[in-house]
């Protein structure tokens, strides 16, 4: 459904995104994740047809984006990170506004405004000014303009930022309920938002697209899958050496917290391996004290700092780029 090769973005000497390249399958949502800077919006906004590439292409249901922009914007539903509403303007009249000029004819546009406003929960604010909205219904508004013409892609940047913990559940599982008869990109550096929402993942950093697979699938190959938590009496630091020369261990970090002056610590071990025993008795023959010992699994948050961390040294100005475009 949307095809994106070797996509690239140069603002004056500056890239901003560089060789980007991955695909959506029809139905899925796709999380594009990274951090602040990392060429997310930049992205998005080459696929929503509101900036041009400088090189590589990018296709929407068969659309080149460059060469077919008009086609693509009726294959589209877009939500920047701002929603673009008028907030003068009701729910129903601004969505009846909007059905009007993404070419929905008028014996069709109250069906499909009444479609958008049930799917997005909105029926009961129809008659209410959008700037009486509180963020969470003003986000719902924002989404129901990019769907209101039931376009087969939806691309939503964003869609959960400064919205509260029960708004946040609400925006996710209305964006879950469009899965399927939708193919979606999900653009966030918000790490439970992919979890919990996205079927895969593609991680860009500093302008250039470093993995792309299932979230269960990143985390077994590139953390290991699994490891320990473990609460110890003793120098922590001592305590590192000793788990570090345990065969199977790839990773021991010392934990931000810790209780009764017993430190918390986490142990990644390599695919394959069950090194627990072996943590067990080092720790002891070493004369630390075990207090508790779990066995944890990595986490999207781990895949995403290893891999934004072992990405740095590649296009250092990004971040400046990403900036500007985003603040335009």
């Amino acid at each position: 459904m949307i095809e994106v090769e070797h996509l690239s973005k140069i603002y004056g000497s500056t890239a901003a995104i560089t060789d980007v390249t991955f695909s959506v399958e029809p139905g899925e949502i796709l999380g594009f994740l990274g951090p602040n800077g990392a060429g997310k919006t930049t992205t998005m906004r080459i696929l929503a047809g509101y900036l041009p590439a400088t090189n590589g292409t990018a296709k929407i249901a068969g659309y080149d984006v460059h060469e077919n922009s008009l086609a693509i914007r009726q294959k589209i539903g877009y939500l920047p990170e701002t929603p673009p509403l008028y907030p003068e303007m009701t729910v129903e009249g601004f969505l009846h506004f909007v059905a009007r000029i993404k070419g929905i004819s008028a014996g069709d546009r109250r069906q499909k405004v009444e479609a958008a406003m049930q799917r997005c929960n909105l029926q009961e604010k129809r008659k209410v000014i959008i700037r009486k909205l509180s963020k969470g219904y003003r986000q719902r508004v924002g989404i129901a303009q990019a769907i209101v013409h039931d376009p087969p892609a939806i691309i939503l940047d964003e869609p959960t930022v400064g919205l509260d913990p029960r708004q946040i559940i609400d925006v996710r599982n209305l964006i879950k309920s469009l899965a399927g008869t939708h193919t979606i990109i999900l653009s966030t550096h918000i790490l439970p938002e992919v979890s919990m929402t996205c079927s895969r993942v593609a991680i860009i950093n500093r302008g250039k697209v470093v993995a792309t697979n299932t979230p269960e699938n990143l985390m077994t190959q590139l953390t290991g899958g699994s490891g320990y938590e473990l609460e110890i009496t003793g120098e922590a630091a001592l305590a590192k050496q000793v788990l570090q020369n345990i065969s199977g261990v790839i990773l021991v970090e010392s934990m931000p917290t810790s209780y009764q002056n017993r430190p918390l610590m986490r142990v990644i071990s390599e695919p394959g391996t069950e090194p627990g025993k072996d943590i067990a008795a080092a720790l002891i023959r070493a004369g630390f004290g075990l207090y508790e010992m779990r066995r944890v699994s990595a986490s999207l948050e781990d895949v995403f700092l290893q891999l934004t961390t072992e990405e740095k040294n590649l296009l250092p100005a990004a971040d400046t780029a990403e900036t500007e475009g985003e603040t335009a």
